[in-house]
Parts: structure tokens; C-alpha cells; sequence
């Protein structure tokens, strides 16, 4: 678990870290440089899933070797799904990082949303949706690791 007391804003505690696969944590279907070291570190302290519709036809050999629960969604109504799979989870102890429009829904309801920009650019209503947005996943993970910057972010 992970506890973020933010002045103003909420005292999160955090239990799931909640990612979308391509366009947050991989590009093209390949993983980000430095993301497996990120998610190892922090599979210590929360459960970590991957929601995708595996477009590339990778996630689960990508992430091998990575402590994650990969979820394959359907192709059809994939924020429901992704909102859905969040909700048993339990939105108020989740963190849910995204980047497209399918991602607006869980980033919106979780206790935390964080938007990525990657390569593949990042919805406006996943923008509209997160409570933070940022320039690459590996700061984004960063947030949850350095609690300080995301204080810094949010505080009223």
C-alpha cells in the first residue's frame, strides 16, 4: 500500500496501480525503456494491472517476468470494461495511468487518474479525466515513488 496524504485534495491510500498497455506503458506493442524495473519496484508495495485489447499482439510476452495481472479486454465498449475491472478492484484504492479516450472513464472514477503522453499522443478526454497528466510513464511511476512531487502537483 502506498498512503499520500495531499493537503487540500485527498489522503489516498492505494492498494492497485491500474495501467493501459499501448500508449502508456508501451509504444507499438514494446514496452518503454526502464518500465519493467518501474513495475517490479513497485509490485513491493501495490498489485499492479495491465488492461489492454492487445492490439499488437504482445502484452503478456512483453510483461514476462513483470509481477502483473495482464487483462485482455474485448475490442468492443473497452471503457466499461476498463471501469468495470476497475470497480472490482475497488476505485477508491486505485491508481489508474492511460492515454486514450478508452481510458477516460477509470482515470475519472479512481482515486487517482494520471494521463501519459507518449508517442501515440493522449486523448483530450483522458486529459479532461486525470487529476495529473504527464510526459512519460516512467515519471508518471515516479509520482507514486516520490509522493512529494505529486503533493506538489495537487495541494490546495
Amino acid at each position: 500500500m502506498i498512503e499520500i496524504d495531499v493537503p487540500g485534495y485527498k489522503n489516498l491510500r492505494l492498494k492497485n496501480l491500474v495501467l493501459d498497455y499501448n500508449g502508456t506503458i508501451a509504444v507499438d506493442g514494446e514496452l518503454v525503456d526502464g518500465i519493467k524495473e518501474s513495475l517490479k519496484s513497485l509490485s513491493e508495495k501495490l498489485d499492479i494491472h495491465v488492461l489492454t485489447a492487445d492490439t499488437f499482439g504482445k502484452a503478456k510476452s512483453r510483461l514476462e517476468g513483470v509481477p502483473c495481472n495482464v487483462h485482455i479486454l474485448p475490442f468492443e465498449n473497452q471503457e466499461v470494461g476498463k471501469l468495470d475491472y476497475v470497480k472490482n478492484l475497488g476505485l477508491e484504492t486505485s491508481v489508474c495511468i492511460g492515454n486514450g479516450r478508452n481510458d477516460r472513464l477509470m482515470l475519472k472514477e479512481a482515486a487517482l487518474g494520471i494521463a501519459v503522453i507518449l508517442k501515440e499522443g493522449t486523448s483530450v478526454e483522458a486529459v479532461i479525466s486525470a487529476d495529473v497528466v504527464i510526459t512519460g510513464i516512467v515519471p508518471a511511476l515516479e509520482l507514486l515513488t516520490n509522493p512529494l512531487r505529486l503533493i506538489a502537483t495537487l495541494r490546495s
